[in-house]
């Protein structure tokens, strides 16, 4: 024999609950008309289109657009099936402007006072009343008992009722859930979960913890309270370091993105470093595939973060004493090709250099020069004024040398007062130019630039030779550079020679 069916507690008391509000509110608006009418609600409605159009006919008789006036007041009839006719009317009671059913014989209406189905509103022109706007509606609503039945806020409140009874069944159901945690997951569920050794959190769909296991109580001195029905966002110790981007990975669970697996977070501690974790969350779905809840692990990995931590602190220290090592190198590479008192190329590295520009000059068939220059009568300058002074000439003598040549051309100190330049590219004229350049800056300026004491004038003489000459190597076309200097040496000084076969006759 079948049992009939019988409505259980919860229900009874949900019923009951929106039974009783629901009648109290039925109640309160039949006494005190706490509910508006349609009526009202029309009225309301109405009276701001009627405002709304009352301005904008002001403006439009301001500006004189009566065009514009008409073809708006014809919009106004075309949307809106409830509105018969509009009228503008003058103060003095004569039409202005009328439009739609029975326009013509409303516009022979005096004036009245302004109803729910016939609005009236003035039209103001400064601070007096220019005429007004009426507006004919359709009539409204039923008045009495059928009036306040056909109302869709009554309606809605039965519909309220129904769906109130709903929710306060759902809400009920799930309380008594709260209110006896093991009814939700059993005893050996909880003690199976609290033998893992990493943090777990079950939630359901609205994320509200349904177990917390015994790891995931550990990781913070908050967390050993009651969570069971609390929303996991609302857990403000677990929320306040998180290093997430975007959104959570249990919400993203949960809105059906799937799986988050490994995403870090820090978990912020009173008195102690925090704790880094790896949150990973899993959606747990119905045999329907709708998501019912989620399961969220936090795996503490806070040693190998620190470990990790340490490496790379490690790596970089390592890197900077790399750097560090990288650039005493290059000063010990500088300091081992480069003259220590007028920083220009040694011997050594000079020929290393020149010669493989020498090499890639006969390869191309190019231009390539050679420019060797000694300062005049330098011994003057050491026994006269001393050594300390000559070592300034020296220098002087270098950085103008330097400053008077071209991008990519090389210049060693080649002797004690004897300099050697290598310049790629460069024709003889080109050269000459080059050197004569240098030559008249030496002359015009070198002088000043000696500090301490007034030297007598510093000149320098230049020779030059071209590899287009037949020098078969830099040793040979240095020393046909050497011997144009040797002419500009004995035809006075101060002066730039070129190479040519009838220089190494003489």
């Amino acid at each position: 024999m079948n049992m009939p069916w019988r409505m259980g507690p919860i229900a009874r008391v949900a019923l009951g609950v929106v039974a009783l509000l629901m009648s109290l509110a039925l109640v309160a608006d039949m006494l005190f008309g706490l509910v508006p009418t349609q009526g009202d609600q029309q009225r309301q409605l109405r009276q701001r289109v009627a405002e709304n159009l009352a301005v904008q006919v002001t403006s439009l008789l301001e500006a004189g657009d009566t065009a514009t006036l008409s073809k708006t007041i014809a919009q106004m009839l075309a949307r809106d099936p409830q509105l018969r006719a509009i009228v503008v009317r003058r103060d003095d009671g004569s039409t202005f402007l009328s439009k739609g059913e029975d326009a013509s014989a409303q516009a022979r209406v005096g004036k009245q006072a302004s109803t729910l189905d016939d609005l009236r509103v003035p039209i103001l022109s400064g601070s007096r009343t220019w005429g007004e706007v009426q507006l004919r509606y359709a009539p409204a609503v039923r008045s009495g008992l059928a009036g306040w039945a056909a109302n869709p806020v009554v309606h809605a409140m039965l519909l309220m009722s129904f769906g109130g009874f709903i929710l306060s069944y759902a809400y009920m159901r799930r309380a008594m859930h709260y209110l006896n945690p093991s009814a939700t997951v059993p005893e050996r569920v909880r003690k199976a979960f609290d033998a893992l050794t990493e943090g777990l959190v079950i939630v359901d769909a609205q994320a509200r913890i349904v177990l917390a296991n015994r790891a995931f109580r550990g990781l913070h001195p908050q967390a050993d309270g009651e969570l069971n029905g609390r929303q996991i966002d609302s857990l403000e110790w677990l929320t306040a370091g998180m290093s997430l981007e975007g959104r959570a990975p249990w919400a993203r669970a949960l809105s059906g993105e799937g799986a988050v697996q490994g995403h870090p977070m820090d978990l912020l501690q009173p008195d102690k470093p925090p704790v880094r974790l790896l949150v990973s969350s899993a959606p747990i779905n119905d045999p329907g595939g709708r998501t019912r809840g989620c399961m969220i692990t936090f795996d503490d990995v806070t040693a190998v973060h620190r470990a990790n931590e340490e490496l790379r602190a490690t790596m970089a220290e390592l890197q900077l004493t790399r750097s560090r090592i990288e650039e005493q190198n290059t000063e010990l590479r500088r300091l081992a090709e480069r003259d220590p008192m007028t920083g220009c190329y040694n011997r050594r590295a000079f020929f290393a250099a020149g010669n493989e520009l020498f090499a890639q000059a006969k390869e191309d068939h190019a231009e390539l020069c050679c420019v060797m220059s000694d300062i005049d009568h330098f011994k003057k300058f050491n026994d006269v004024y001393g050594h300390s002074v000559g070592d300034q000439v020296i220098q002087t003598v270098a950085r103008m040398l330097g400053e008077g040549l071209r991008e990519g051309d090389l210049l060693c100190r080649y002797g004690g007062e004897e300099f050697c330049m290598v310049l790629p590219g460069a024709t003889p004229d080109v050269a000459r130019k080059v050197a004569e350049a240098i030559r008249l800056t030496i002359e015009q300026g070198a002088k000043e630039s000696i500090q301490g004491t007034d030297v007598m004038r510093i000149t320098s003489s230049f020779g030059v030779a071209s590899v287009l000459m037949g020098a078969g190597s830099l040793e040979v076309l240095i020393e046909q550079a050497d011997q144009a200097l040797y002419k500009s040496k004995e035809t006075g000084r101060n002066r730039v020679s070129v190479w040519a076969p009838e220089t190494e006759e003489l």
